[in-house]
């Protein structure tokens, strides 16, 4: 499910989407909020540049907005079905889950963003020589 190659490595692992060989982000750690945007320029393996243009990860707001709606439904359905919580504490846990989520949403649909762009290469190393 998640071997080398795939999509959904590259997307949660936040590993670069053409070699999958090194993270995109100088810091592995989402909750480092102080580094949660800093990116490598380029993959040191393939050399794939990772802000192929300016403002390119603007795109990825359009993603974190699904991803953050899924986030809520969920803690809707797990605050209000699940526990019981009535409407106003359900609506407080939505709040909760997406503020205690944000870094890894924010991550999430940077990767996404990226990978809808850039393929995986198996001979990437062929390539780059």
């Amino acid at each position: 499910m998640l071997k080398k190659g795939s999509k959904l490595n590259s997307i949660l692992t936040g590993s670069c989407p053409k070699c999958h060989e090194e993270s995109m982000y100088l810091e592995k750690n989402p909750y480092k909020m102080g580094k949660i945007f800093e990116m490598h320029e380029t993959c040191s393996h393939c050399g794939t540049r990772y802000k192929m243009e300016p403002s390119f990860f603007y795109g990825a707001m359009y993603v974190s907005y699904g991803i953050s709606i899924a986030f809520g439904v969920a803690a809707f359905i797990i605050a209000n079905v699940f526990i019981g919580l009535g409407l106003i504490h359900s609506f407080i846990a939505i709040v909760a889950t997406l503020i205690l989520a944000f870094p890894i949403i924010l991550r999430l649909s940077r990767n996404i963003w990226i990978n809808m762009f850039v393929k995986y290469d198996p001979n990437w190393k062929s390539k780059a020589n």
